[in-house]
């Protein structure tokens, strides 16, 4: 391969020269691709990308991923074509962690990574169905039984498979896959890009969630606590940039990742009023029922008939029945579950 020149000297490769660029460009609390700590599989590096930059379109590129755009986000199969997705979600995460990440000069390819998988193992019908899942296993898989953040894990780890490769998994790097992990509840992510995704993905759904309950005559604007709107702004796109300027402005040249207390407290406020208006007591959330007993009938045929689900490896098989038919409930879009309840459930007319 011919040297590359470079402002520090002379490269073998792109990626030398990206990752020496990081190297004189970051910030000192931000990870360095050159100094991951690596896969559980040794690969050759790539000659054009860094490690995180190879995980990232590793994720793009995966059916998990692509299934996300028909996932359920909070409200369950809207009518309107502007209401949000799993994959919808997923893209704004990742673009407001972004931004915080240059701004903070962090690492912008393994925050991005971070954000585009941290969701990939949701189940149809969002938290509902997250919930079903958590009832049914909570004695199978203790402690809880199913979370969502630990089967975007495994999808990475175990479910996904590239193109070619002897082994199960996408392979990711150590910081990746402990960001997807730890994005969520009380867990801690190990680095600094890790944090910024966590409080990006509360960012964005606080705000995305309202817009939605307004577009679908959940909420009016006047509903929305007064208190928090003086803090964070009385638009969709001013609560953002105070959130997100906010998190920069309270995390420069720091170790961890932070709001004010001023504006932490007002976004936790309004997270409050969330769960009180949209997320528990609206009508478009009972729906959630439904979809949570069709999830519970559709696990239960399938223990009963493994058979029909695709790629069983029966008795024999490595993994459990539950995990096999957890797995297979966890990976359905909102309209392929649907279509399942309907075959199995509903009888089909009968003509003569």
């Amino acid at each position: 391969m011919s040297r590359l020149h470079g402002s520090a000297g002379l490269y073998e490769s792109i990626r030398e020269r990206v990752e020496a660029e990081e190297d004189e460009r970051l910030s000192p609390f931000a990870q360095r691709s050159a100094k991951s700590k690596g896969r559980a599989k040794d690969e050759a590096p790539c000659p054009i990308r860094t490690c995180f930059q190879r995980d990232r379109d590793r994720i793009i590129h995966s059916k998990a991923f692509r299934r996300l755009k028909h996932k359920t986000q909070v409200f369950l199969i809207p009518e309107g074509d502007h209401f949000r997705t799993r994959l919808t979600h997923t893209l704004e995460v990742s673009q407001i962690a972004r931004t915080i990440s240059r701004a903070l000069g962090l690492n912008e390819d393994l925050t991005e990574a971070i954000a585009l998988g941290h969701d990939l193992g949701h189940t149809p019908f969002g938290h509902g169905g997250e919930e079903a899942l958590r009832e049914i296993l909570k004695d199978v898989f203790p402690p809880e039984g199913f979370n969502h953040n630990e089967q975007s894990l495994r999808v990475v780890d175990v479910l996904e498979r590239r193109e070619g490769s002897d082994t199960p998994g996408l392979n990711l790097t150590w910081e990746v896959r402990d960001g997807i992990l730890n994005h969520c509840g009380d867990l801690k992510p190990s680095t600094l890009e890790g944090e910024v995704v966590k409080i990006s993905d509360r960012i964005a759904y606080i705000n995305h969630d309202i817009d939605d309950a307004i577009r679908g005559g959940i909420l009016n604007p006047e509903d929305l606590p007064k208190d928090c709107l003086e803090v964070l702004g009385y638009k969709h796109s001013q609560r953002i940039n105070t959130m997100v300027t906010d998190v920069i402005r309270q995390s420069q040249n720091k170790g961890h990742i932070s709001m004010s207390e001023e504006v932490s407290q007002a976004s936790a406020r309004l997270r409050h009023f969330l769960f009180e208006r949209v997320y528990v007591g609206s009508e478009a959330k009972r729906e959630e029922q439904k979809a949570k007993r069709m999830l519970k009938n559709l696990f239960y045929f399938f223990m009963d008939h493994p058979e029909e689900m695709p790629g069983w490896q029966g008795p024999g098989g490595c993994e459990s029945l539950e995990r096999q038919v957890c797995d297979y409930i966890a990976g359905m879009t909102d309209r392929f579950a649907l279509s399942q309840f309907m075959k199995y459930f509903v009888p089909a007319p009968w003509v003569q």
